[in-house]
């Protein structure tokens, strides 16, 4: 296929968490909020002034010295952010929004504050509790979190607008994004997609990193020039598979897996598009705080809920996204360390196989695996296995 207008473009902005959109915004006069957890609500750091980017450590090489702050047995998610804070690498934050939604990031974030990272006088770290139930007093708890550690906070500070009406507009210019990208990834059910996995991990993750109001115009116009791309006549992809697991900021390990002939077609992890770019539907009855605190509580996948619900809802969703892409397999994965996917990947990577039928290929990985010679092996066996499979289907039908 003809290569996207703005393909290299997008590719250059992961290059740097401080990219130039970032820098952009800041010069207009932005308020820089970094965040790394989806229990966040992204919406909330967009209001008025403010923008968010979430926390990426793109080129991580040696994280010896976040090794020695926080061992070795801590996600290399957590630490590679430590060591490019330590680097100087976030200076440009303007503030941290962190939240206890696992030991190995609050530790991290706690190394933010002890080690001052970041030495701008207004620079602040906060840190938000997350329930692990959805009811009306763990939303109450939720929601008062958000107020008095976010949106109170942004206030004192940067004398941000955090009034019902002002974000009420960062909800409608946040749907708006979410709209462009979830009629971009209904193109990957097509039996030969106008657009591959890897451009799509692209799209979806400038639209975390980069200002919405900088990035949507560039969303905008990929989608019009998508409407009218044609594919490849024969694709060069041998089998198509869902991705499910945990943290995936890295493009390279996408195009890894497609280099080998498998085409990504639906990506159910944080930093994918589900959960994560779905509308935020407001009605006039209730607070926009409320509403938006309880839309991320139940649209959430974080392995971190154990409520039974919770549980089904996380299988029902790969499952159901498996079906609606029309994967043939499901990579289930999860980075070294990660105690919540660690444990879910363990079981429900066999629940999956056993109890819903599927061919699973159970991984887990390096924070950044793009060029892992042991993973590109595997994933090529497990596409060859969904290969054999389709051709004894197809002589039992025949």
């Amino acid at each position: 296929m003809k290569d996207l207008k703005h393909l290299i473009y997008f590719e250059s902005l992961l290059e740097n968490a401080d990219n130039e959109l970032v820098e952009k915004a800041k010069a207009e006069g932005g308020v820089c909020l970094g965040y790394t957890c989806f229990h966040i609500p992204e919406v909330l750091l967009n209001v008025d002034n403010c923008f968010s980017t979430r926390l990426r450590a793109p080129n991580t090489g040696s994280i010896d010295i976040a090794t020695y702050y926080m061992s070795n047995y801590t996600c290399e998610y957590a630490r590679a952010l430590l060591e490019r804070a330590i680097e100087g690498g976030y200076r440009y934050l303007d503030a941290l929004i962190g939240v206890d939604a696992c030991s190995m990031m609050n530790r991290s974030m706690e190394h933010f504050e002890i080690l001052n990272v970041n030495e701008k006088p207004n620079f602040f770290v906060t840190h938000c509790d997350m329930p692990f139930k959805i009811t009306d007093y763990t939303i109450d708890g939720y929601v008062r979190q958000m107020q008095v550690h976010v949106l109170d906070r942004i206030h004192e500070v940067f004398g941000t607008d955090i009034s019902d009406e002002a974000i009420r507009k960062a909800v409608a210019e946040h749907n708006e994004m979410c709209r462009v990208i979830t009629e971009i990834r209904e193109m990957r059910k097509a039996a030969n997609p106008v657009i591959t996995g890897y451009e799509f991990h692209l799209l979806n993750l400038v639209s975390y990193v980069c200002p919405t109001k900088l990035i949507l115009p560039y969303l905008r116009e990929t989608l019009e020039e998508l409407k009218t791309r044609e594919p490849d006549a024969k694709p060069a992809f041998r089998a198509r598979v869902a991705i499910v697991g945990s943290e995936i900021d890295d493009p390279k390990l996408t195009k890894l897996i497609e280099n080998v002939g498998a085409l990504v077609v639906s990506d159910r992890y944080c930093f994918g598009s589900t959960p994560g770019r779905e509308v935020i539907e407001l009605n006039d009855e209730e607070p926009a705080l409320r509403q938006i605190c309880r839309h991320y509580m139940e649209v959430s996948e974080c392995a971190r809920y154990i409520a039974d619900e919770k549980v089904l809802q996380r299988r029902e969703t790969a499952d159901r996204l498996a079906k609606e892409f029309g994967a043939e397999g499901i990579i289930y994965e999860q980075m070294k360390y990660c105690d919540y996917w660690g444990f879910e990947r363990a079981l429900v990577s066999h629940i999956m196989h056993d109890e819903y039928g599927w061919p699973v290929l159970s991984i887990d990985r390096l924070y950044n695996n793009g060029n892992s010679g042991q993973l590109r092996t595997r994933v090529q066996a497990f596409v060859e296995s969904l290969e054999i499979k389709r051709i004894h289907k197809e002589g039992g039908r025949a």
